[in-house]
């Protein structure tokens, strides 16, 4: 049987518009009638990122400060070799000796020519390489102090300095050799060693009295009273001196180096009775020696 032409062309269109419709619907259109077995595949975990490897303990490094730049410094030790040592905030700088009152210390205090103990620790990093930081660093307090003097005066005041201090100490072999020319007590509460405001004015009078008195020398001596124990008592009357000379030095400029060894006498000698409560106020007290050596005193 022939198909009419306009039944034809109906026919036509009606395929090409089944044809447009399939393609325009979406291709991820699940079909109901497809199964499908089995476990989704994971998806790829993402690269893992590079992990730093953690510090290892590096060396002890003993020797002297050379140089010093920014946050870094550099140790010689005593066979000439050097290594260069970071700091961080996590460094710890720790001061020893009989007069460190346990002060905190700053990295500005590790100036050249400073006698120090570095426990380092090592970085590592990625790529390589790294360096050693210090975990702590270790000193003494007069060395501290000797190496303020390098710094803050020329080579040839230190020198100067070190003979007049090695001349002290020979001379201090036998105090009966020195003239008193004056003394100064400086009072504590118990168990105390904190200066009062009275007492650094009439620490830096003294100081400058001493000033005025050609080749006058200083000699500190701490004491206790009776109450507590005799290693308690040694401690404090040394803290107490202690405290005595750091203001003179830093606050009335009195020269290191005619200071004489200083002494914690704990409760020995007192000036009055322990057994009384105005006794023992006179007994906590801090001595300041001015003294003359007889040789140069006329006598």
């Amino acid at each position: 049987m022939s198909i009419k032409p306009q039944f034809r062309l109906l026919l036509a269109a009606t395929a090409i518009s089944a044809s447009v419709s399939s393609y325009a619907q979406p291709q991820n259109t699940p079909d109901s009638n497809i199964v499908v077995n089995g476990v989704p595949a994971s998806p790829p975990p993402p690269a893992a990122l590079p992990q730093a490897a953690p510090n290892t303990v590096g060396p002890e490094i003993r020797g002297v400060i050379t140089a010093r730049n920014g946050k870094k410094m550099k140790v010689e030790a005593a066979d000439g070799s050097s290594t260069i040592v970071a700091l961080d905030d996590a460094t710890r700088i720790k001061s020893g000796g009989l007069f460190s009152n346990g002060a905190k210390l700053t990295p500005d205090s590790l100036l050249n020519g400073l006698p120090v103990t570095v426990k380092t620790s090592k970085t590592i990093e990625v790529h390589g390489g790294g360096e050693l930081v210090a975990r702590q660093v270790s000193l003494k307090i007069n060395d501290l102090k000797t190496a303020r003097m390098i710094h803050n005066g020329t080579a040839q005041r230190f020198d100067e300095q070190t003979a007049a201090t090695e001349a002290l100490r020979g001379r201090m072999g036998d105090i009966d050799k020195y003239n008193i020319k004056g003394t100064t007590n400086v009072h504590f509460d118990t168990g105390e060693s904190a200066l009062s405001t009275q007492d650094k004015t009439e620490l830096c009078a003294t100081a400058a009295s001493a000033q005025a008195t050609e080749n006058a020398l200083m000699l500190v001596v701490g004491y206790t009273d009776s109450t507590g124990g005799d290693d308690f008592n040694q401690q404090l009357s040394e803290k107490r001196a202690a405290r005595v000379i750091n203001y003179l030095q830093q606050a009335c400029n009195w020269k290191p180096y005619r200071m004489l060894t200083p002494t914690g006498m704990a409760k020995a000698d007192p000036l009055a009775d322990n057994n009384t409560a105005e006794g023992k106020a006179q007994n906590r007290r801090v001595a300041v020696n001015i003294l003359v050596s007889k040789s140069v005193d006329g006598m």
